[in-house]
């Protein structure tokens, strides 16, 4: 339960983030808590993550602004772990670096930074720009569907909103749903229109592609995993590049037989 200060504070920022939102951003916190903040980042342009629509939350302590949140980015995006507590100076990792004069745009303002860069820390992956683009074109449907397994729970089967910190493929979508109402009618219409299937957020003609999206065409990309990250990446190398060392070793043993023979024929 937030402190009396806390709850003055964090009212003070709604306000203030609902007249100025920061560019690509927007957040609110939750109806049932106040310490429980949702925010969207848009993908910026001229970035892997264009026009991608990231989900995360800001889990506030009781005693902010004197202590920093626990920041997670729910949605598969080539940059982060999806639903991982993630190490920055001004996250909960840190909380002796965190400044009282800091806000929360100002939080979310160095999230988005720190995403568009490749910097490496506890929750963050590796991926190429193909594998982040391709992620940030299934974001509105994985949202919107819990990964594809929006229609799939058991019948009589109730998903939870509960456990937040861990929010992933599985829930039908129902969290995203009841904290972005209007961006899940308009994620539901995208997807109508787009044909895209709820399942596997696969478009319906999805050829003449990279191998790398092909690659994770063949299989569902909701977990957005370091180890799917680099399958696809394996995939997407060609013949000469994985097996260069090979081709290196042919070629210096071909060269040193050519030069011997060359060397034998003028001692003749």
């Amino acid at each position: 339960m937030a402190s009396r200060p806390s709850h003055k504070r964090l009212t003070r920022e709604y306000q203030a983030i609902q007249k100025n939102p920061p560019p690509y951003i927007i957040a609110h916190p939750s109806e049932s808590d106040i310490l429980e903040w949702h925010y969207i980042i848009t993908g910026p342009p001229a970035t892997p993550y264009e026009g991608g629509q990231y989900w995360g939350t800001l889990m506030f302590p009781p005693d902010y602004p004197f202590a920093p949140p626990a920041i997670r980015m729910h949605t598969p995006s080539g940059r982060f772990q999806p639903s991982t507590r993630l190490c920055l100076s001004i996250s909960d990792f840190h909380p002796k670096s965190f400044n009282p004069a800091w806000e929360v745009s100002t939080i979310l303002i160095g999230l988005l930074s720190f995403m568009t860069s490749e910097e490496m820390t506890t929750g963050s992956i590796s991926a190429t720009d193909a594998e982040r683009r391709f992620l940030a074109k299934q974001t509105r449907w994985w949202n919107s569907t819990g990964g594809g397994s929006f229609g799939k729970l058991a019948p009589g089967a109730n998903p939870t909103t509960k456990g937040i910190g861990a929010v992933k493929a599985g829930d039908e979508g129902l969290k995203f749903r009841t904290e972005w109402s209007e961006l899940d009618v308009e994620n539901w219409k995208y997807i109508t229109e787009n044909k895209i299937d709820t399942a596997t957020g696969r478009l319906p003609a999805a050829t003449n592609c990279s191998p790398e999206t092909a690659a994770l065409l063949g299989r569902s990309v909701g977990s957005g995993t370091l180890g799917e990250v680099q399958a696809a990446r394996n995939a997407g190398q060609g013949w000469l590049r994985r097996n260069k060392w090979t081709v290196f070793g042919v070629l210096l043993f071909s060269y040193v037989v050519l030069a011997r023979l060359l060397q034998d024929s003028e001692n003749l």
